[in-house]
């Protein structure tokens, strides 16, 4: 059905069958405690930073405090004068010894900017790395950059994004001639004319500002270059070691066999560490050149100040529609601040662009055009988060939406009844040419619904209000793809494959099965749940699995954990090379129990026959193919150890609807959730007890998103947010109890039938609470349109809506 609505519309149509093959249920769908658990919990994981090596050097960096300028000169004799210090480094001594990351894509209009790991010849954002200094210990490191003296030329800026878009704007990039580094448009129908004849319009300004990740781990990197065999390992807390390899062997001038890059157990990531960073490319060079490993570990104000950070997308966006609350059109026009540089690989594509490719949703829409303008601006660049610009798009529809159902005096669960995706539309193609192939969309809806008791929860809601309380509910539905596969990936045309993931699975002679994939954990589990897979389908015991991940080598191609994959590829690939590698045990038991292999089968790492009572363990199988010469005929042994790799082509379409009811305390503007449910459809689950832990975390970091997160740039260009004191992260007791329902809606044409998840919670959450928060400010015509509603930006509003008929932010 997917092949055939493809092909209607001129797309090809290389996606191959999958539909002979179906999993029996076994482990998958179980509660089982995460194996990867006891050496966490116990404290035997090892990080970067727990490593060591003999005669390691630590790395500082002096970092910029100038928001644009030209760099005049750099003097670091005195920093000679602190015991310890090895050696101090700036780009210049650096020339001719590495080439830039440059995050090419084939999108029109679009420039890439170099990333070094130094600032080379002027800094363009406060945080840039300028000066490294390299030392026996991190604390003579630390000492000596206050003994380094930069002079800068001030150079003229625009911090804020309407004002960088501008003609005359000073340029951070001279050799782009423009900010505006990034534009895309997608039109279907004529919009305008829609909205002519439309019998009601809403609209608005929409904005969620600048966050950061906040893993437990800051960003660590060690290197260490081996004079021998002339070659250099990395390890990093990326979730992306492969990428970074391809893109460093280039960089480095290295072979792919002379750099391996290794992601121990990575302590969070959050998206914030998976992209490619100067810091990277800085020990790497500086190992080689010292000969000597060197470690460089962030601290919480660097990575506040230097990390890549999110959103910043400013929208205008307007919604038609009739008398029915049918939705007839969408129109959106974005500016996207992605700070100073374009991030290697994503591009300044990655958030703005998102923004208008999911602004329509889970809705039917047929006219629709969003357009895009991403601009630089001097602050650190915008990379991935959890989410990727789904958290802006879904605040601006579900501001609409809400709007609208005021506008017509209807119910906001009915508005979005009427409008979502049926299932009798599937796959639907949404305007900008998402295709979603099959999500419970409605399902989610009434999900979530039926778990709060909707009516009933209205009418609390109304009881509170007569005593005078400020209660609000809001509901927010949103879809996004997942686990996307080889024919979305290239669209933006990146230098990288985001579309497929390997396995590379293997069972030694005493039975013990090794499972190594590119994809890399960074909290999610995956060890388990892969594990879980692979158990089912080879038919062998968890405890004999060993999965093997964060490692280069591991795999020919890798690009990491991102965008809710792992599941998805990383779950397929497991699948099916787990089916190949089943079939060559059941042939070599064949031939040892002369029996037909269509007759065995294998559970539990146990060789049984249907049609007698002989059994083999699949230990015993892997010592006679091994060890056992004579056993197997010569020509018809082969080698227990199988290697696939999974495309889902167009990827998953995940779906959810979040409802809350929350208060607002009118004397301190605090904001209270009082009931939190997510009706979600990550299609078959693999491990609900791993995917409730996914949902609670998420929607907790879109409770921070919603209320209390920003990074605030001042006029000078200097952040404002330097520590976690004026960064705010939601603590416990701002979380609520949260009910989770899950919807497993049946998948086709996909190995598994798995969708990824890891993000759902930070998309939908954010746009839920400013539909509550507005809902509950509905009786001074209060619209909260920008996040987060801080305490003091709530007493602002209601401030000024108390002298005006309306007021938004």
């Amino acid at each position: 059905m997917a092949a055939a609505f493809i092909e209607a519309r001129g797309l090809p149509v290389t996606k191959p069958d999958y539909s002979d093959v179906t999993m029996r249920p076994k482990l998958v769908g179980k509660r089982i405690k995460r194996t990867e658990d006891l050496r966490l919990l116990t404290g035997t994981g090892e990080y970067v930073d727990d490593m060591q090596a003999p005669g390691m050097l630590h790395v500082a960096i002096r970092r910029s405090d100038q928001p644009h300028a030209k760099i005049v000169s750099i003097d670091a004799t005195d920093a000679f004068e602190v015991p310890g210090i090895v050696a101090v480094f700036d780009m210049s001594d650096f020339e001719g010894e590495c080439e830039p990351a440059v995050p090419t894509s084939r999108m029109k209009d679009y420039y890439a900017t170099p990333t070094w790991p130094l600032a080379r010849g002027k800094v363009r954002y406060v945080g840039e790395p300028v000066v490294a200094v390299v030392a026996e210990s991190r604390y003579a490191a630390e000492d000596a950059l206050e003994h380094i003296r930069i002079e800068y030329e001030a150079l003229p800026f625009a911090i804020r994004q309407v004002d960088a878009v501008k003609d005359d704007a000073p340029l951070l990039h001279e050799e782009a001639g423009t900010n505006v580094i990034i534009k895309r448009e997608f039109v279907r129908a004529d919009v305008d004319e829609v909205f002519r004849t439309a019998a009601h319009t809403v609209g608005g300004t929409f904005r969620m500002t600048r966050k950061c990740a906040s893993p437990m781990e800051n960003r660590s990197y060690m290197a260490q270059w081996d004079k021998r065999r002339r070659s250099l390992t990395l390890y990093t807390s990326s979730n992306i070691p492969g990428v970074v390899r391809d893109v460093l062997s280039g960089c480095l001038g290295l072979s792919s066999h002379q750099l391996r890059v290794v992601a121990p157990d990575v302590g969070g990531s959050f998206g914030g560490k998976g992209s490619l960073y100067g810091e990277e490319m800085l020990v790497c060079l500086l190992a080689r050149k010292l000969q000597r490993p060197v470690k460089y570990v962030a601290d919480r104000l660097e990575d506040i100040a230097a990390m890549s950070q999110a959103f910043d997308e400013l929208i205008e966006a307007e919604l038609a529609f009739d008398d029915e609350g049918h939705f007839l059109g969408l129109r959106a026009d974005v500016i996207g601040d992605v700070g100073a540089f374009s991030i290697y690989p994503w591009t300044a594509a990655l958030e703005t662009v998102q923004v208008i490719s999911f602004l329509p949703g889970p809705y039917k829409i047929d006219a629709y055009r969003g357009r895009i303008r991403g601009v630089l601006t001097p602050k650190p660049p915008t990379g991935p988060y959890r989410g990727v610009g789904r958290p802006s798009s879904t605040l601006a529809m579900e501001r609409l939406v809400d709007m609208a159902a005021r506008r017509i005096g209807m119910d906001p669960a009915e508005i979005r009844r009427r409008n979502l995706v049926r299932d009798e539309d599937f796959p639907y193609r949404t305007a900008p040419g998402i295709i979603w192939d099959r999500s419970a969309f409605r399902d989610c809806l009434e999900g979530a619904c039926n778990a709060l008791d909707y009516p009933r929860l209205l009418k609390r809601r109304d009881r509170m209000r007569a005593e005078g309380r400020w209660v609000g509910i809001g509901i927010a539905s949103y879809a996004e793809l997942t686990g996307i596969g080889s024919r979305i990936s290239v669209a933006p045309g990146m230098p990288i494959n985001t579309g497929t993931e390997t396995a590379n699975i293997s069972i030694d002679s005493t039975g013990v099965v090794t499972a190594a994939f590119g994809v890399a954990s960074h909290g999610q589990g995956l060890e388990t749940t892969l594990a879980q897979i692979v158990a089912d389908e080879l038919g062998c015991s968890m405890g004999d699995i060993v999965v093997l991940h964060g490692d280069s080598s591991l795999v020919p191609m890798s690009s990491g954990t991102y965008a809710s994959r792992s599941a998805v590829l990383g779950g397929g690939a497991a699948a099916l090379t787990s089916r190949t590698l089943k079939a060559k045990v059941l042939a070599m038991a064949a031939i040892l129990m002369d029996a037909d292999a269509a007759d065995l089968d294998i559970h539990e790492g146990l060789v049984t026959s249907r049609t007698s009572n002989q059994s083999m363990t699949l230990r015993e199988v892997a010592t006679a193919v091994y060890n056992q010469m004579g056993r197997i005929p010569r020509d018809q042994r082969v080698d227990l150890t199988a290697q696939q790799t999974y495309d889902p082509y167009l990827g998953t379409a995940c779906s959810s609807t979040h409802l809350c009811m929350l208060e607002v305390d009118p004397g301190t503007y605090g904001v209270k959730i009082l009931n939190y449910v997510v009706s979600e459809d990550c299609g078959r689950i693999i491990n609900p007890m791993i995917v409730d832990g996914q949902v609670h975390g998420a929607v907790a970091q879109g409770i921070g998103a919603a209320l209390l997160e920003e990074v605030i740039h001042n006029d000078e260009g200097q952040s404002v947010a330097a520590s976690l004191a004026d960064y705010l992260l939601p603590v416990a007791t701002d979380i609520p109890d949260i009910e989770i329902v899950h919807i497993e809606a049946e998948l086709p044409n996909n190995v598994g039938g798995f969708r990824g998840m890891g993000e759902g919670g930070t998309i939908g959450t954010p746009a839920s609470i400013a539909n509550a928060l507005t809902d509950a400010l509905s009786h001074l015509d209060i619209g909260v349109d920008m996040l987060p509603a801080t305490p003091e930006r709530l007493f602002q509003l209601v401030r000024t809506a108390r002298t005006s008929e309306r007021a938004t932010i």
